[in-house]
């Protein structure tokens, strides 16, 4: 078995978090929160998390993103249902806030931190690396 050798293949596009809040969380992958949502309900997701401020919250109407996206509104209520009971999504017309995969209540998030590295609260550089110099 080969080992695949990681390249940047294109420096002068290389991603970086923007000024305004609006990144992808790996774990919508890795925890199985895709799987098995329909082709609508992973389109409205990544244009809510695309649009939502930092806190996830958005209020763009049926209408509007239904200019943007090619879904009619029957489709739209479809894939906001399919979200809203997998709960990746919070709908109160015509607010939507994308929720914090964490559970209620689930190991290492404290209420109102916003998501860090391993479920824990954002840390700064400076922090881990002081924390490598600690006895665990």
């Amino acid at each position: 078995m080969s080992v695949i050798k990681k390249r940047v293949l294109c420096p002068e596009r290389l991603r970086q978090v923007p000024e305004q809040f609006s990144w992808i969380d790996h774990r919508l992958v890795r925890d199985r929160h895709i799987a098995g949502k329909s082709t609508e309900a992973l389109a409205l997701y990544l244009f809510l998390v695309t649009v939502a401020d930092g806190q996830g919250l958005s209020y763009y109407s049926d209408a509007g993103i239904g200019k943007l996206l090619p879904l009619d509104g029957p489709a739209l209520d479809r894939a906001r249902q399919e979200l809203i009971r997998a709960r990746l999504i919070a709908y109160e017309r015509p607010l939507y806030q994308v929720l914090s995969l964490h559970e209620p209540g689930s190991a290492g998030l404290r209420r109102g931190e916003p998501d860090g590295p391993r479920g824990g609260p954002p840390q700064t550089l400076g922090q881990i690396i002081q924390q490598w110099g600690r006895p665990t």
